[in-house]
């Protein structure tokens, strides 16, 4: 099968590699539609931590945002899985440890993640092969398109719930990318006035164009009780701003991540009474997002830019935009594509 491969900092190739075989407990999916990640973008610039702590090397197989058609089954998988549509969790706990038995298996310290970390292969390739448990049936009306934006919706829906909103409240979501979109689409959906901010007037018109006329640059930021504030940045100072803008006895989410250590100070923390929050892996919310797309309560296909082959995957990971692609902040893959 071809698949794309990372096999060094801005190097990579499009290669044939053998099919990956269902082993006992997992299944092999055709894969149909795979997004590419910020987290993508910085394994192809050598930026990501995981490379330093050893979790993950060249070469590598990217690729943890996905949907695909079950193809083979390994022993001890249910047949009923064949031909099935389905999307699964990036994140593989061991399955013995406390965390994972705790029903956290997404902070399990022996965990793999799918194209990110312990080696497990990813989706930027024709199969995949998975644990079946892992995966998530889709509905009708739930394509691959919408499929592969669950892993991605997974985190903003954990975002959103993780601030607690009441309709009507009045939440700042810092950042117009993907998962700042998705939450504030999630949000939305909840009933709050949603803000966002972003770096520049052209960096909002995507988010405008979803319906979110409160969008603001920081020399427009409106001076305003804020009830909730959600961070979907990599801006070092970021974490500090949402920390001083949101209204005393409010609460954040962090879900960005800077290249270098942010830092907030924990007496006006303490003092204003906020609850803050850190969120990693959509896992927990896995199910709620694909109900969410199921019943069109939240719509994310305004965000796919464009979809392209496995050619296309390496300019796409070096900053380039594909022609004729729209304004939305995600690209897609479609890996049986030739071009």
């Amino acid at each position: 099968m071809r698949a794309f491969i990372l096999t060094g900092p801005g190097e990579y190739a499009v290669e044939d590699v053998p099919s990956p075989e269902a082993a006992p407990g997992e299944v092999v999916v055709d894969v149909e539609r795979a997004g590419v990640c910020g987290t993508d973008v910085e394994f192809f610039t050598g930026e990501m931590a995981y490379l330093r702590q050893g979790h993950a090397a060249y070469p590598m197989r990217i690729g943890h945002e996905w949907a695909g058609t079950v193809s083979a089954t390994g022993a001890g998988v249910d047949r009923a899985w064949l031909g099935r549509r389905v999307t699964g969790d990036t994140m593989l706990g061991d399955g013995t440890c406390h965390r994972c038995r705790g029903g956290r298996q997404h902070l399990c310290e022996a965990r793999q993640e799918v194209g990110i970390r312990g080696g497990r292969a990813g989706a930027l390739a024709e199969r995949l092969a998975v644990p079946a448990s892992s995966l998530r049936a889709l509905p009708e009306g739930v394509d691959a398109e919408l499929g592969a934006l669950v892993e991605p919706g997974g985190n903003a829906l954990r975002v959103a719930q993780a601030v607690a909103v009441r309709p009507g409240e009045r939440v700042l979501v810092l950042g117009p990318g993907t998962i700042g979109s998705l939450a504030a689409l999630f949000l939305r959906a909840a009933g709050a006035e949603v803000h966002v901010l972003g770096p520049s007037e052209p960096a909002l018109e995507f988010v405008r164009s979803l319906g979110f006329d409160r969008a603001w640059t920081a020399g427009t930021l409106p001076d305003l009780p804020y009830d909730a504030v959600v961070d979907a940045t990599n801006g070092v100072r970021m974490p500090a701003l949402a920390l001083d803008v949101v209204e005393p006895g409010g609460r954040l989410a962090y879900i960005g991540l800077s290249g270098e250590p942010s830092r907030i100070d924990t007496r006006t923390l303490v003092l204003k009474d906020v609850t803050a929050v850190g969120v990693l892996s959509a896992s927990p919310a896995l199910d709620a997002t694909i109900a969410a797309y199921a019943s069109g309560a939240v719509d994310p296909r305004p965000l796919v830019a464009a979809t392209v082959g496995l050619d296309a995957v390496g300019p796409v990971l070096a900053g380039e935009r594909p022609v004729g692609a729209g304004p939305g902040p995600k690209i897609h893959v479609d890996p049986r594509r030739m071009l």
